[in-house]
């Protein structure tokens, strides 16, 4: 089965007022993606190329400096939060089987005013990642309510545990990721550009340059393509909102592959990881003991371990 596309103009950001059916049919089309396939394209958003492009823009500016002007930038500098920031090439192992991904990062986790943000080359880098994370933000909170009205639950249900996005004790994050060109001489043994992996929190949004590479594991088990549909945005289940619904949402694994022999290109993605508020316990909606309740925090920081464990 192919990635359904959905129409989400009658309730796109800024619009108010929508009708009960409207409403209804997006979810109940919503509902079908995330049982069937855990992918869906979401169309007329509210989000343009536009700002989709101007963050690749200054994150590739940032990316393409030299690692002495990125590295007093690295993940776990930061003592707010040890999430934020960059991350350098095969420091993660999403499939942590394989040898690390080959892709660099950088992580806004964190909001913070009185944090030292990359500057030098790369002006405007911390208002536009941070101007995007609040506009995704926006977005997340509407398709986590079609999500609870596509389960007949309180629209509520889901957004209660995400009152704290943007702040430091929530995790959601903005990741803009940087795939450089691959030498296929210098390749590793079964590595890849990110390895096969399911997401942690409750949903992602994905934003992808033109090349490709990203495939998606079916329920079938076939892996399927996942391309870039120009004035889209890819959402996926990921691993706590499958708990969090008894399995009736699918978290779906997914990959990145090595481009052709030959192809010396790079790729650049946007993924907005939403989670939980740390405190929030998810458990089965349901009301059954399929999955026991968990903390969302511990949950996302044992996930950490098993990526970075290896460093």
């Amino acid at each position: 089965m192919e990635i359904p596309v959905v129409d989400l103009s009658v309730y796109e950001l800024e619009k108010t007022n929508v009708s009960v059916d409207n409403l209804e049919k997006i979810s109940a089309e919503l509902r079908r993606a995330f049982t069937e396939v855990g992918f869906v394209y979401l169309k007329n958003t509210g989000i343009n190329q536009d700002e989709v492009d101007k963050v690749m823009g200054v994150s590739k500016k940032f990316f393409c400096l030299p690692e002495s002007m990125k590295k007093p930038f690295s993940r776990s500098s930061f003592s707010c939060n040890g999430n934020h920031g960059w991350v350098s090439v095969e420091t993660e192992s999403l499939n942590p089987r394989r040898h690390g991904d080959l892709k660099e990062a950088f992580n806004t986790a964190s909001l913070c005013s009185d944090i030292n943000w990359p500057s030098e080359g790369v002006d405007d880098f911390r208002d536009v990642q941070v101007s995007f994370f609040l506009r995704c933000k926006e977005l997340s909170l509407r398709v986590l309510r079609l999500m609870a009205l596509g389960l007949g639950l309180e629209a509520e249900v889901f957004l209660s545990a995400h009152k704290h996005i943007g702040s430091d004790v929530n995790g959601t994050t903005l990741r803009a990721l940087y795939y450089p060109p691959v030498n296929s001489t210098c390749v590793k043994g079964n590595q890849l550009r990110c390895g096969e992996h399911s997401d942690y929190g409750s949903i992602t949004l994905v934003f992808q340059s033109p090349e490709g590479g990203l495939q998606v594991l079916n329920r079938a088990g076939e892996y399927i393509s996942a391309p870039s549909i120009p004035g889209t945005v890819l959402i996926n289940i990921a691993d706590l909102m499958q708990r969090w619904t008894s399995d009736v949402y699918v978290s779906a694994v997914h990959r990145v592959l090595l481009p052709p022999a030959g192809d010396s290109g790079t790729r650049q993605s946007l993924a907005f990881f939403v989670q939980p508020d740390d405190e929030a316990i998810i458990s089965c909606c349901d009301g059954s003991d399929k999955y026991p309740p968990v903390k969302s925090v511990d949950y996302l920081l044992s996930r950490f371990k098993d990526s970075y464990g290896k460093k």
